[in-house]
């Protein structure tokens, strides 16, 4: 046999799936008896971007919760200061009536309770109130009064 005439073939082992006496190599895929078998990171792409997608979602809850108690924050004390300036108007000498009554009264008119109403004398008053949200309460607490009463500190 000369050099020219030689042939060389190509001779593969056949994978287990194909040792259910298919003769060509095809089997029933008909890809040529090739086949693509998963390296060790295949699908981790899937696996990282969902941890990705539950962190931030997990963040974007924390957040909303922040989010929540501050405004409730703010809501309480918008509603002590209101009630601190009605009941501080009903301690004028024209106001007349129950300053505490009043202030409760505002308080609840702007989403609060009033938790405690002490009157300072001279005309000055202060309230507490706290405003109910659903992962628990917020307070706060103001003083109204006449300037000649007003404290620096």
């Amino acid at each position: 046999m000369s050099a020219r005439s030689r042939r060389w073939v190509v001779v593969r082992a056949r994978p287990r799936w194909l040792a259910d006496g298919c003769r060509d190599g095809l089997g029933s895929r008909g890809d040529g008896g090739t086949r693509r078998w998963p390296s060790g990171d295949e699908g981790s792409g899937t696996v990282l971007l969902l941890g990705l997608v539950c962190v931030v979602m997990l963040l974007m809850g924390f957040l909303g919760v922040l989010a929540s108690a501050q405004s409730a924050r703010a809501r309480a004390q918008a509603a002590s200061d209101l009630a601190a300036l009605a009941a501080a108007t009903r301690l004028l000498p024209l106001g007349g009536g129950d300053a505490c009554g009043m202030a409760g009264q505002t308080a609840v008119r702007n989403g609060g309770r009033l938790v405690a109403c002490v009157d300072e004398g001279g005309g000055v008053v202060r309230v507490r109130v706290e405003v109910a949200t659903r992962i628990g309460s917020a307070s706060a607490e103001a003083r109204a009064g006449p300037v000649s009463a007003r404290s620096d500190g």
